[in-house]
């Protein structure tokens, strides 16, 4: 063998590196998309706003203090098998298929209310997929998975800790707990009456009794540790406790009863909050391109946030557009029937896909079309209610 045939295996070896290099790189950036595009964002402001001091006001530390927290006492609850445990117990109850397609969507619509939509997806789509196979009705599987999402994208619109906008408007704009209830409120009975409705035109069959056993309960000593660790994030949600003092007890109490719960805790999603941040402080602190971006928005809070949201999801819609109008309530509204639409409008949407995608005989082309025909119809009905909301 000579020297060529050594150079030659030596760059085919780099070459091969390099592509692997390119692929992980191609493939982080297929599932953190959002993360990616708020960081070049982020860069390229950093090139009009040197960094200084005042860059450190930017965060809302509140916020992201709540969604850690969160997402560390949703772990623990969905790592003993709650949700799950729950799931069983209503499903004793059913009798045909209608009950057992309503069940579906309501435990997401109303589970993603306290577990937020991401988390209530995870939980219960699996579930939905053994049960209906169990059932014997897998050509039911899709309208189902569909409901359920859309209920968890609706569920989570009426409270703070349904999802990560909410979350981060209701802190951004001081609002109080009734006054955020009482303006999402109409919106969430309406998408729950369509929902309902939607369930019922599923058809009904009767179900063969005893098809499954019961999930085994959760453990009781980490349920009650887990549940007051909640009602400490609910009291800083209510604006009872401080964010730190929040923050300190529930760092702690996970540390030394279950620390393996930091490994869950979706620190993209809070890498993403503070490259938006980033960004809209930077531009924040150029008044030419703040006062165009103002006078954009002003007025059409509503139709911005269901249009941006189509291209760069809900959560990253809402960050940026709050930058840039004191308007909350059409912007709350815009962001949440805005994560109804394309399959990216929410990233909960992305997450129910993947997990139907990935199971045995999955036809993700019937997937997709359903998904769109029932998105573009709750999206059109919704936004005309929106529409005579923000009339009265």
């Amino acid at each position: 063998m000579g020297p060529d045939s050594g150079i030659a295996a030596g760059t085919e070896k780099e070459s091969g590196t390099a592509r692997r290099g390119w692929g992980r790189i191609a493939a982080f950036f297929r599932k953190e998309t959002v993360l990616c595009v708020a960081a070049v964002l982020a860069a390229g402001s950093v090139c009009f706003v040197p960094p200084d001091s005042g860059y450190l006001a930017y965060p809302d530390y509140r916020v992201l203090a709540l969604l850690f927290g969160l997402m560390l006492v949703v772990a623990g609850l969905q790592g003993i098998g709650l949700f799950r445990y729950l799931g069983f117990l209503f499903l004793e109850r059913i009798r045909d298929t209608r009950q057992l397609g309503f069940l579906l969507m309501a435990l997401c619509f109303f589970g993603s209310m306290f577990i937020t939509n991401d988390v209530a997806l995870i939980t219960f789509v699996p579930f939905a997929v053994m049960t209906l196979a169990m059932a014997g009705q897998t050509k039911r599987l899709i309208p189902v998975v569909v409901l359920q999402t859309i209920a968890a994208n609706l569920g989570s619109m009426l409270t703070p800790i349904g999802n990560p906008q909410n979350l981060y408007l209701y802190t951004a704009f001081d609002l109080s707990m009734g006054e955020f209830l009482k303006d999402m409120l109409p919106l969430a009975l309406l998408s729950f009456v369509l929902l309902a409705a939607a369930a019922a035109c599923l058809g009904r069959e009767t179900l063969v009794p005893g098809r499954s056993e019961r999930a085994a309960a959760p453990d009781r000593k980490k349920l009650v540790v887990y549940a007051l660790l909640f009602l400490v994030c609910l009291a800083c949600v209510l604006r009872l406790l401080t964010w730190p003092v929040m923050l300190t007890v529930l760092v702690l109490t996970v540390f030394f009863t279950d620390r393996k719960l930091f490994r869950q805790v979706d620190y993209f999603l809070l890498v993403t909050f503070l490259c938006f941040f980033l960004f809209i402080g930077n531009v924040g602190r150029i008044p030419a391109v703040s006062s165009m971006l103002r006078d954009l928005i002003e007025g059409r809070e509503l139709p911005a946030g269901v249009a941006l949201s189509q291209a760069i999801s809900n959560v990253p819609a809402a960050i940026l557009l709050s930058g840039f109008t004191d308007n909350v309530r059409p912007l709350l509204y815009g962001v949440n029937i805005g994560g109804l639409g394309t399959l990216i409008a929410s990233l909960a949407s992305v997450i129910s896909y993947r997990l139907y995608g990935n199971g045995e005989g999955a036809r993700k082309g019937a997937y997709l079309k359903t998904f769109t025909l029932y998105n573009a119809v709750f999206l059109a009905v919704l936004y005309a209610a929106a529409l005579l909301l923000l009339r009265r």
